[in-house]
């Protein structure tokens, strides 16, 4: 546990691997496959590079090759490594379904697409731009998230079914953001402009498509299907096409 109450990686990861154990005995079917998903790894890391390179690869060259570049990631940026403890925590506080951390590590894509951005986003960082957008076009193509290496994502971050989401170029994303399936956020012209700012603890429900040159406030919403294509300050709703705001602490009434 770190000075400030929240389980480091290693905690993290005992817990995982105490349920993996636990998980094994009741049901020694689903317990076959856990040594090599979880107890052969010596951490955490490992074990997120190891699903990477499972998620990713077609075949076992693939796999290794991209669960290698997880790990030289890890290794040279070890704040990764707690920002996937922090998402993966983020998940069992925003799930009310998920229960543990073994589940969601196996079987949320969300949660891998997600570090597979984080990892992208580092070599993008370091000038390894084709690498970076190497990720990203496997991450879009085996689990069906985009999420420009440019971007920059706060930590925990929850992506909740996570098929279809797109996030472009430039676009910031606050901590504790919740995004559901099939949101899209981006620039309005592909070829300039700012792209939109979501501000922390915001939730983008399935199917918005959030564009352009604006700010979602802090702790914001927004509704199924909505267009957004101006601010919403923080604490409002914002719901239809085009959006228009509801529920807002300060009772404004348009975006």
């Amino acid at each position: 546990m770190n000075p400030n109450g929240i389980a480091s990686s290693d905690d993290l990861w005992q817990s995982i691997r105490h349920e993996a154990v636990v998980a094994g005995a009741i049901d020694p079917i689903f317990g076959s496959s856990l040594s090599s998903a979880i107890l052969d790894h010596a951490d955490l890391d490992s074990a997120v590079a190891y699903q990477i390179g499972g998620r990713l690869g077609k075949n076992s060259t693939e796999r290794g090759r991209f669960a290698q570049i997880a790990r030289e990631a890890f290794l040279a940026a070890p704040d990764l490594v707690e920002a996937a403890s922090r998402d993966l925590r983020w998940i069992t506080v925003r799930d009310p379904a998920t229960m543990g951390l073994l589940l969601p590590l196996l079987n949320f894509k969300g949660y891998i697409a997600l570090q597979v951005f984080r990892v992208s986003n580092w070599l993008w960082s370091n000038g390894r731009i084709d690498l970076a957008l190497l990720l990203q076009s496997q991450s879009s193509d085996s689990l069906q998230v985009s999420i420009h290496p440019s971007a920059r994502i706060g930590t925990p971050v929850f992506l909740d079914h996570a098929t279809e989401i797109v996030v472009g170029r430039l676009v910031e994303i606050g901590d504790e953001v919740t995004i559901l399936q099939r949101v899209t956020v981006g620039r309005k012209d592909a070829l300039g402009g700012r792209a939109p700012r979501i501000g922390r603890g915001a939730y983008l429900s399935a199917g918005a498509t959030i564009l352009g040159d604006i700010s979602i406030g802090d702790f914001a919403k927004i509704g199924a299907g909505a267009v957004v294509t101006k601010d919403v300050p923080a604490g409002c709703t914002a719901v239809g096409v085009p959006a228009r705001l509801t529920n807002c602490p300060e009772q404004r009434v348009r975006v």
